[in-house]
């Protein structure tokens, strides 16, 4: 007989259930607003705002795991509110960190809710495929004109999809490319038409970003992610279907960019981007000259020189993180970010090959932050909200693997203390 107490628990699962598939509705919705940031404050942030309060009210759990995430987080804000005291001007100085805070709690958030239920991973990746996809269409028909206010998707001749800048819209669109190559890689054949023309979307759509920063990106991930396949992927078998689409798909990226170059005002435009140093990238004061000076500038400020002041100082901003991680967030915001950096790259590295549910989402979050990382030596990437999310994948996947490790110590104590003991 069922006792009142196990009638009462059993009766709260089915709201429980549709409290969690709501939940999840919410965050898939969530991700895919990221790909509509096209003026400030952006419908994501009202709306991640709101779900991260409500889940905060319902019980969200913070574990062990996920702690020191938010430790280096903390850590980075504090040193970027130390950096107002020394400003004095503060302008919008205060609303740049509220930015800034609000985008390192999102990836708290998601290593959180990641730990919860895994499953939430296909959802946020599914979700960020729809906004790519979408958003590259804003930005190709913009560029070619072929829709009504064409000029809101474009900047400086370029396409920027529904993004303020299109060095921010190319990088986005990477990680949900990854994702669906590494599905057309792992999939049936049958379901490789769809997953193809979604790819040429977006490639197209990076492509006319013009961003030289997101182009490397792109082939750096690309390369990497056919290569931990393979030393994944055992089977000769795999390894072959790997190899033959891999070359199927370059070969015909190559054709779409011979068709896109044919157009004159897209291959005038790329001739011009394509010089690896760009006029304010070098000379005096240009990008490469501010990173020197700023650098050194920096090792006599210690609590920084406040957001937004370097513009100030020079032509334009850092133009990189380390730089504006001194800058903005002074030398204990930096020493934070660093150790985010490497605490985050080396633990996806240790779980990178293991066969766990989590594993591609994990691989391919992991191999687009290490390409963030080295793209931020010449771009700012400390309010893009992807990163953050990418963040967020990766310390919960490995805060499921720690959880998994703890399950299957705890099981194997229950079997030693089950065992009948020798005499």
């Amino acid at each position: 007989m069922s006792t009142p107490a196990a009638t009462s628990t059993a009766g709260f699962r089915p709201q429980l259930a549709a409290v969690a598939i709501l939940g999840s509705a919410m965050v898939t919705f969530g991700v895919f607003l990221s790909g509509f940031v096209i003026a400030e404050p952006a419908p994501y942030e009202l709306f991640m705002v709101a779900l991260i309060g409500l889940w905060f009210l319902f019980g969200l759990k913070i574990s062990r795991s996920v702690a020191p995430l938010l430790a280096l987080l903390i850590l980075f804000m504090t040193g970027g509110i130390l950096s107002l005291t020394v400003m004095s001007d503060l302008a919008t100085a205060p609303m740049y960190m509220a930015v800034s805070g609000f985008l390192c709690l999102t990836s708290v958030f998601y290593a959180a809710i990641i730990e919860a239920r895994h499953e939430r991973l296909k959802l946020i990746f599914d979700a960020w495929v729809a906004a790519g996809v979408i958003t590259s269409l804003l930005g190709i028909l913009g560029y070619f004109g072929a829709i009504p206010g064409a000029a809101n998707f474009t900047l400086y001749d370029r396409a920027k999809g529904a993004f303020q800048d299109p060095n921010v819209f190319g990088p986005f669109l990477v990680a949900p490319s990854l994702y669906l190559m590494y599905r057309l890689l792992s999939d049936r054949i049958a379901t490789a038409p769809l997953k193809a023309i979604a790819i040429l979307i977006m490639a197209l759509g990076l492509f006319l970003s013009f961003s030289r920063a997101a182009w490397a990106l792109y082939l750096f991930c690309a390369c990497a992610l056919v290569l931990v396949m393979l030393l994944k992927e055992r089977t000769g078998a795999f390894r072959l279907k790997i190899l033959v689409l891999t070359l199927s798909g370059a070969l015909l990226m190559v054709v779409a960019l011979g068709i896109a170059l044919q157009i004159p005002q897209v291959a005038d435009l790329f001739s011009s981007r394509t010089q690896l140093v760009q006029e304010y990238d070098g000379g005096h004061l240009g990008r490469f000259d501010r990173h020197k000076i700023g650098f050194l500038m920096s090792m006599e400020k210690p609590l920084g020189i406040g957001p937004m002041v370097f513009s100030t100082m020079f032509p334009e901003d850092e133009h990189n993180i380390w730089l504006k991680s001194l800058t903005s967030y002074g030398w204990l915001g930096f020493i934070s970010y660093v150790t985010l950096i490497i605490w985050t790259v080396s633990m996806g590295f240790r779980f990178l090959l293991l066969d766990r549910p989590w594993q591609p989402y994990l691989m391919i979050a992991w191999i687009v932050l290490i390409g963030h990382a080295a793209i931020g030596n010449v771009i700012d990437t400390d309010h893009w909200r992807h990163f953050f999310l990418l963040l967020g994948i990766i310390w919960g996947c490995g805060a499921l693997e720690y959880r998994h490790r703890n399950s299957l110590k705890r099981a194997q104590l229950r079997r030693t203390a089950a065992a009948p003991t020798l005499r």
